[in-house]
């Protein structure tokens, strides 16, 4: 296979030869620039990254030309034996479905058992009629199941849906949603989601200052700092003349498409226009002036690019870039601030330049030499020699500055951020550090992963937040790991390399803009802004969608206990039903669906994203809502039969003192959905008052469908009702007012004493 800039690999190549050959492999290793290939061997256990004489299947051609032979095809590929890991991973069901499957089994097997026994003991004990008792059965379960509970569920998540994808995170699979609100990890990528993938010029040496550049990305604009104070670059002829070399030693281009720019050509060569426009240099006119003669590309055996440029004045320049100590060793002065020439000294050279690698910068050095303007061949032995130093830039693919907030943010939600990368590992703890995971001194590479079994890895992976120079294999150990812990993980990813990982996560997260398909095939979800800023507002909604089925749930369960507990009461001690059958249907009709749907649009909770995430394990029924369930049940019983019994007692016929149950079950319903509302905090702020104006809309149609069979005839006739005296409609409101500051009392007094115990 001959290869050539803008090729795209088409199998796994042992390379024969190369010529400034560099490929980008971030699709396959997570590193973030072009990797220059040579033909030495290198050893047989070397990580995937480090192979650099071979041309991996997939990845992409940036610069130079090349020749390989075939080793793999298909399957037999990097990226083929990734295929086949996929096909066996396991794939995790999410907390929620279990939960959900969990609650369906054992509510159906109670609701069976407990309508047997009441079918049994009132025809064979107390001595109803069977189809009397029957009916009184089928009103209880009625009253028990929660019919409107899936649909609720998944308007309330489809809710979720519309909420994150305004959020920038598109949701492929349902259940994904709420279990993002209950990560306990986030396990993400460097390249793309963490740092913007673009590679910017961070740092620039000469003689006496070191420089710090600002600015975005591959955007043409940005401050220039010394000493953190800005600096003027015309004031600094050294700066001009190294950011002319870094326009004139480069083959690539700078575009602006619709306010994003793109470079055409190497990342880091992109990144050094870049550079010059912050300087002040015009590209477009820089070339112009200095047209290039000649050229000697870069080439991974002299590490080095150099070009031979005429100006109109008749003046000659060979500039020259290249790798530090390739640069230094060709050098024999330095270029000073006011753009004279002195002695180089590499030791100071030296020393800096190791400083700024230390910080996980790819550190340049840039050269000049004059020669005469009849100088057409540029000859590599002309060049190896007698070189003036003009400076060095360190260049580092930024990390994105909502990044930073983002995974700040995590902390505070009590979520470990842990960066599992394919880059080196200076670079992936300098970005680490930048970006403030909690523990970035220590570093773990493939190499030391390989070294240990499962179990020192389950020891080692909660005390270390970086991970370099991983394999898919090793991310995917790492997820296995973590879930080990109890822990929900979620995983974020761009490259084939992530795919087995985030199939296997709880939640996989792939990369919209600059993914690959294999990653978004296997994820649930998508970012279309491949910021790992969108993860945290996606774990906010996450939260929320799940405080909104644990309302949903908190609301239906004691409701419709309430509801039974009216029919058992009345069956054990052989009392009249103080609402039939038919009346127990209409209020599992109008109430279970509507108002569970107004729960679906509840906003977030104030200090949502403050609170930790959720146990794994943790059953969707606790033993606060069982309690919760047993006490409403029982206000519903009080309030139901001490309605009925009040209309009795004022010689009301029984079909008014119906009526009034109902309608008192009704309200009651009403402002225990105002109650749950704020399961976190308190219902007494004029917020919670407020409300939204979809529970507005199902309260008032509650009303409505109240009012009409309580005083429309027709109705009246078919649900035995008769009308509501008018102060007795405020007796029935007082019922629902004394529910709520019974439960909201014992909410605060619940809320106290786990803050006291905390």
């Amino acid at each position: 296979m001959l290869l050539e800039a803008g090729d795209r690999v088409p199998a796994d190549l042992r390379l024969l030869k190369t010529h400034g050959l560099q490929i980008q492999e971030a699709i396959l290793t997570g590193e973030s620039a072009p990797v220059a290939k040579h033909i030495e061997p290198v050893p047989f256990d070397a990580l995937l990254g480090d192979r650099s004489c071979i041309a991996f299947s997939g990845t992409l051609i940036t610069s130079g030309q090349g020749k390989g032979v075939v080793v793999a095809t298909g399957i037999c590929t990097e990226i083929g034996r990734i295929s086949g890991m996929l096909s066996e991973v396991e794939t995790l069901a999410t907390p929620l479905v279990k939960q959900m499957g969990v609650f369906a089994q054992w509510l159906t097997i109670f609701i069976l058992v407990i309508a047997a026994v009441l079918l049994i003991y009132g025809y064979f004990v107390g001595h109803h009629e069977f189809t009397e008792i029957f009916m009184a059965v089928v009103g209880l379960s009625v009253a028990v199941i929660p019919e409107g509970l899936p649909a609720v569920l998944t308007i309330t998540l489809a809710v979720g849906v519309q909420a994150m994808a305004r959020r920038n995170a598109i949701v492929r699979r349902l259940p994904a949603i709420e279990t993002i609100g209950s990560v306990s990890v986030i396990c993400t990528d460097k390249t793309g989601t963490l740092t913007r993938n673009e590679m910017m010029v961070s740092s620039v040496l000469t003689h006496q200052y070191h420089f710090t550049l600002q600015g975005i990305g591959y955007e043409p604009q940005g401050i220039i700092l010394l000493e953190n104070a800005e600096a003027a670059p015309t004031e600094y002829v050294v700066l001009r003349e190294l950011a002319r070399a870094a326009i004139l030693c480069n083959d690539a281009a700078l575009h602006d498409h619709d306010g994003v720019w793109i470079v055409e050509g190497d990342p880091m060569e992109g990144a050094l226009l870049a550079f010059a426009s912050k300087i002040g240099i015009e590209i477009c006119e820089e070339r112009a002036n200095w047209m290039r003669i000649d050229t000697i590309p870069f080439d991974a055996k002299h590490r080095f690019m150099a070009t031979l440029n005429h100006d109109y004045q008749h003046r000659a320049f060979v500039f020259i870039k290249g790798a530090p100590e390739q640069i230094l060793a060709m050098c024999i002065n330095q270029s000073a601030a006011d753009g004279n020439v002195e002695s180089l000294s590499k030791a100071y050279w030296k020393e800096r330049a190791d400083n700024i690698a230390a910080l996980g910068q790819r550190v340049l050095a840039f050269a000049v030499k004059p020669v005469k303007s009849d100088y057409k061949v540029l000859e590599r032995a002309d060049i190896e020699s007698t070189l003036t130093l003009l400076g060095m830039v360190g260049m580092i693919d930024p990390p994105r500055v909502e990044a930073i907030a983002a995974v700040a943010e995590c902390h505070t939600a009590g979520i470990r951020v842990k960066m599992i990368t394919g880059d080196h590992a200076k670079t992936a703890a300098a970005i680490g550090k930048q970006i403030g995971l909690q523990n970035p001194s220590k570093v773990l590479t493939g190499a030391d992963l390989d070294r240990m079994n499962d179990v020192s890895l389950k020891e080692v992976v909660l005390q270390c937040d970086i991970f370099a120079r991983t394999s898919p294999e090793h991310k995917l150990r790492l997820v296995m790991a973590l879930q080990s812990h109890g822990m929900t993980v979620a995983m974020t990813g761009d490259g084939v390399n992530d795919a087995p990982a985030l199939k296997r996560a709880d939640v996989g997260i792939a990369m919209g803009k600059k993914g690959s398909e294999a990653a978004k095939e296997v994820a649930e979800l998508v970012l279309a802004d491949d910021n790992f800023a969108s993860i945290a507002s996606a774990v906010r909604e996450g939260r929320t969608v799940y405080d909104n089925i644990k309302k949903v749930v908190s609301w239906t369960l004691p409701t419709n206990a309430g509801e039974a507990m009216t029919i058992i009461v009345a069956l054990l001690f052989g009392m009249t039903l103080p609402v039939t059958p038919i009346q127990i249907l209409w209020v599992n009709l109008i109430t279970d669906v509507t108002l569970g749907i107004a729960l679906a649009f509840e906003p977030t909770e104030e200090n949502t994203i403050c609170r930790p995430p959720r146990p794994r394990g943790e059953p969707l029924l606790s033993s606060e809502l069982v309690w919760h369930i047993v006490l409403v049940s029982i206000l519903f019983l009080c309030g139901v039969y001490g309605i009925y019994a009040y209309a009795i007692d004022r010689g009301y016929s029984v079909e008014l003192a119906r009526t009034l149950a109902m309608n008192t079950l009704v309200v009651m319903e009403i402002f225990h959905l105002f109650f749950i509302r704020n399961i976190h905090g308190t219902s007494l702020t004029w917020k919670a008052v407020r409300g939204t104006k979809v529970l507005w809309m199902t309260v008032i149609i509650i009303i409505v469908a109240q009012f009409s069979i309580t005083y429309l005839p027709p109705l009246q006739a078919i649900f035995a009702t008769v009308a509501v005296p008018f102060l007795d409609c405020w007796l029935v409101i007082g019922i629902g007012v004394a529910l709520f500051i019974i439960i909201e009392s014992e909410k605060q007094i619940r809320l106290r004493l786990k803050a006291i115990k905390s």
